[in-house]
């Protein structure tokens, strides 16, 4: 039973692979009717006679196929014309879009520049200027306000320091001068008893 099972497969296989075979020969083989021109030609070789003369070897082709083979030849010829004609009305017209698209995108990349060199300025005092250069001018500005700032902080400190020196010496001035008209009073009220003194002995002595 496993012998018979094993035979049929084998012959099944064997039918399929000539059959497979046969049709691919049958693809293969040549023909004046479709392929190739080049299997045209091979066709035209394989069914023409030879003989030869003077030592010369002929090939004999019969008119039929040659006429058949050339009509083939010229409209493999006119196709592919047409097909270089179809081709080239495709490319002038990919040329077309190519130009129009690159028209667009630099139009498009003008406006896209033109409203981006808008983003990035701004009006100063009436004139357009980038972004970079207004943050450098107003920063610079702040900078010097921030600087004079701190020169009249350091001037009105040193001011102050000067006022209240100079406060301090008058007060010092006020004090001496005080102390000085003090003394001065003390010793001509003390000149005053003295000579009231030596006035009230000169009487009494007299």
């Amino acid at each position: 039973m496993k012998f018979f099972r094993l035979t049929m497969v084998v012959m099944v296989l064997l039918l399929g692979f000539q059959a497979y075979a046969q049709t691919d020969e049958s693809a293969e083989q040549p023909s004046l009717e479709g392929g190739t021109i080049n299997s045209q030609f091979e066709y035209i070789y394989d069914k023409s006679g030879n003989y030869r003369a003077e030592g010369r070897r002929y090939e004999v082709v019969r008119t039929i196929n040659l006429d058949k083979l050339r009509q083939n030849v010229l409209d493999s010829l006119n196709a592919a014309r047409a097909q270089a004609q179809q081709l080239q009305q495709e490319i002038s017209t990919q040329q077309s879009t190519i130009a129009s698209l690159n028209s667009t995108l630099e139009e498009t990349t003008k406006n896209l520049n033109a409203v981006t060199e808008e983003k990035d300025s701004m009006s100063l005092l009436g004139a357009q200027v980038s972004k970079s250069s207004y943050n450098i001018i107003m920063w610079t500005l702040i900078a010097g306000l921030f600087l004079l700032l701190l020169l009249f902080i350091f001037k009105f400190r040193q001011s102050n320091v000067l006022t209240q020196e100079a406060k301090s010496s008058l007060a010092d001035l006020e004090t001496e001068y005080e102390d000085h008209r003090r003394r001065a009073l003390e010793r001509e009220q003390r000149i005053s008893r003295q000579l009231q003194d030596e006035i009230n002995k000169y009487r009494k002595s007299k």
